[in-house]
C-alpha cells in the first residue's frame, strides 16, 4: 500500500493553528503519514514540528514568486495538501494552480478564526475568502458560524472541524499556580488573567475599561494580561496615565501555570471560534468570562458566564459578582471541567482529518 502524503500549510500561525499543526503531524505520522509542514522558519522554532517526526520547510510569510514557488516545490508529489488559515490557504491555491481546481490534488482548508478588514481592505479579504474556499475540495470551519460563512463564500463542501487545544498528556507536571500567584505578588488579592495577542480584535481596550471600575473593590484585583503585540505600547501608555490595575506580562512559556493560578480567566474579544484560553480555563476549572461572539457560546455552553461584545460595565459586573459568590467560582469550575469533557479528543480529531483525507484520495 502507497504511504499517503500530505503537506500541512501555516501562514503567520495563530498559536491555536500553530498548536494544532504540531498535533495533527505528529498524530498522522503515528499513524503511518508521511507529512511535511511549510511554514515560517521561526515556528518551527517555537513549535518543533520535526519533533514530531515530520519534514520541515520554511517557507516565508508571503505571497511573491519565491515564496510560492518554494510552496509549490514542496508540495510536488503530495496526495492531500492542508491549509490552516486564509492566507495559508490563498497561497496553497496559488501554489498548486490546475491541480486543486481539477481535484488531482485535492486542498482541504480549515478556517480557524475570522479576520477583519474595513474599506477596501475588507473587499480585498473577502476575494481571499471566496478563491480560498472555492478552491477548497473540503472546508472545516472550527466553528458553526466558520462553516456557514464557508458556504455563503462558495466552497463545496463545509464541514464542522473542531479543533482542541491539546490536553495535557498523563505524566506531565501539574501547572503551580502557587508559584505563579508568588512570582506576581498577588497571595493576598484576586488574580484575573487573559491571554492572548495584543491586538485591536482581543478587547483590550474594554478591558481596561472595566479595570477601572476594580479599583473600588478591596482588595483591588490584579489584571495580567500574557502575550505581544502591535498594541502594546498605547495599552502601557494607558495603564500608566490612569493607574491601571493591569500588568503586562509579554509573551510566556508557563501560560498554563499562571492560568491555574487565576480565580477569574478573561476573554473580552471582538470575535473568537474555539479560543484557546477559554479551552484551557475549562479544562484547569478556572471561571471563565466571555464574551458572546462567535463559536464562544457554542464551546462553552453553560459553563461560563457571557457578556455583550464591548461592555466593559457588563464585563465588570460579571467578574465582581464571582469574586464574591465562592459558590459560584466552584460550580463554574466544575461546569468547566464537565463541558471540556464532551469536547472531541485530539485523537478523534486526528482520525476525522484523516478519514476526510481517504476520502478524498479514494475518490481521485
Amino acid at each position: 500500500m502507497t504511504q499517503l502524503r500530505t503537506v500541512q500549510v501555516l501562514g503567520g500561525g495563530s498559536a491555536g493553528s500553530s498548536a494544532h499543526v504540531r498535533s495533527l503531524a505528529a498524530g498522522l505520522v503515528a499513524r503511518g503519514v508521511r507529512v511535511t509542514v511549510c511554514a515560517p522558519a521561526e515556528l518551527d522554532h517555537d513549535y518543533d514540528y520535526l519533533g514530531t517526526g515530520a519534514h520541515f520547510v520554511p517557507v516565508p510569510r508571503r505571497s511573491d514568486p519565491v515564496a510560492i514557488g518554494a510552496l509549490r516545490a514542496a508540495c510536488a508529489g503530495a496526495d492531500v495538501v492542508h491549509a490552516h488559515g486564509m492566507h495559508a490557504a490563498v497561497r496553497a491555491a496559488l501554489a498548486l494552480g490546475a491541480q486543486a481546481h481539477q481535484g488531482r490534488v485535492p486542498l482541504v482548508v480549515t478556517w480557524h478564526t475570522r479576520t477583519y478588514a474595513e474599506g477596501a481592505r475588507a473587499h480585498l479579504l473577502r476575494l481571499m475568502e471566496r478563491k480560498a474556499v472555492r478552491t477548497a475540495a473540503v472546508v472545516l470551519g472550527t466553528s458553526s458560524e466558520l462553516v456557514d460563512r464557508a458556504r455563503r463564500r462558495g466552497a463545496r463542501d463545509a464541514r464542522l472541524g473542531p479543533v482542541s487545544v491539546p490536553a495535557p498528556r498523563r505524566g506531565a507536571e501539574a501547572p503551580d499556580g502557587a508559584k505563579a500567584r508568588a512570582e506576581l505578588g498577588v497571595m493576598d488579592r484576586p488574580l484575573l488573567m487573559a491571554v492572548g495577542a495584543l491586538e485591536p480584535y482581543r478587547g483590550y481596550g474594554t478591558l481596561l475599561d472595566a479595570s477601572r471600575l476594580w479599583l473600588g473593590l478591596d482588595p483591588v484585583p490584579l489584571v495580567a494580561v500574557a502575550g505581544e503585540g502591535r498594541q502594546r505600547g498605547a495599552l502601557q501608555r494607558r495603564i500608566d496615565a490612569e493607574g491601571l490595575p493591569v500588568r503586562l506580562l509579554g509573551r510566556r512559556d508557563d501560560v498554563t501555570s499562571l492560568l491555574a493560578s487565576a480565580d477569574v480567566a478573561l476573554l473580552p474579544s471582538r470575535w473568537e471560534a474555539r479560543a484557546p484560553l477559554a479551552q484551557e480555563a475549562l479544562r484547569l476549572g478556572v471561571p471563565l468570562v466571555a464574551t458572546a461572539v462567535g463559536g464562544v457560546p457554542e464551546l462553552v455552553g453553560d459553563a461560563a458566564v457571557l457578556v455583550p461584545h464591548g461592555d466593559a460595565g457588563a464585563l465588570a459586573a460579571a467578574v465582581t459578582e464571582l469574586l464574591a459568590d465562592p459558590v459560584r467560582r466552584a460550580d463554574l469550575a466544575a461546569a468547566g471541567r464537565a463541558q471540556a469533557a464532551t469536547w472531541p479528543t485530539e485523537d478523534e480529531t486526528i482520525a476525522q482529518v484523516l478519514s476526510v483525507y481517504d476520502e478524498l484520495c479514494g475518490a481521485g
